[in-house]
């Protein structure tokens, strides 16, 4: 109990610290606000193994596509992700839901970073303008995309089915997708107390090459997925 306060009392604070001091960069270029995200990625590694003593292992940094577009296709069970993966690959653009820009200071530079908002099953302007943004990355930045496939954050024994959304820009791209598998719930759930003395491993799997049709694609992302959940489970 003790450490699970401590922990939340020194990770939130650093986070707090660390939006204060990259204000300035929001009228800056945006790689300060870029290497913001990338120290609250460290800081995250660092309060988990001070306070957690959690162990973090990155499997498969042999499978990262290096020489193709492509975009992050991982799994979703804790806060963890979205902040480490942002030392892992090339400062991501994340796809995610636009209320989180409301959210004060963090919303702010999930803006200044480039994030695509989507508001799921709805027809709107900002959805319209949704592959527009993406184009603009891919043919404009070396940054990939990350989206998570499930949604939201899920409880390490959930399976649920993956969202239509990666299929679409893999087919509108026909760019690689690299799937991320991660077990960070058992240690960072979204419900409950943190757990001490465990594991947290983040698996880069082998790509997914384009040109499946969507039923292939869905099913052998999934599959990839979550049958390296089981492995980590």
């Amino acid at each position: 109990m003790i450490r699970n306060f401590l922990f939340s009392t020194f990770f939130f604070s650093g986070l707090i610290l660390i939006l204060i001091l990259f204000i300035p960069s929001f009228i800056l270029p945006q790689k300060f606000s870029l290497f913001g995200g990338k120290l609250i990625g460290y800081w995250s590694k660092i309060c988990l193994q001070v306070f957690l003593s959690t162990k973090i292992t990155i499997k498969g940094k042999e499978n990262v596509v290096s020489k193709n577009k492509f975009f992050i296709a991982s799994s979703h069970q804790s806060m963890f992700e979205t902040f480490f993966l942002q030392t892992i690959f090339n400062s991501p653009v994340f796809i995610l839901k636009k209320e989180l820009l409301l959210i004060p200071l963090f919303g702010w530079y999930l803006k200044k970073i480039g994030s695509i908002t989507i508001k799921r099953n709805k027809v709107t302007k900002d959805n319209s303008d949704f592959f527009k943004d993406i184009s603009k990355t891919i043919n404009n930045t070396d940054r990939p995309l990350i989206i998570f496939p499930q949604a939201t954050r899920v409880l390490p024994s959930e399976r649920p089915s993956f969202k239509k959304g990666a299929f679409r820009i893999y087919d509108e791209f026909k760019i690689y997708c690299q799937p991320v598998a991660i077990n960070s719930g058992y240690v960072w759930p979204k419900i409950g107390r943190k757990r001490v003395n465990k594991e947290i491993i983040i698996s880069i799997l082998e790509p997914i090459l384009p040109g499946l049709s969507k039923d292939e694609f869905t099913l052998k992302l999934e599959k990839k997925i979550y049958a390296e959940l089981d492995r980590l489970n």
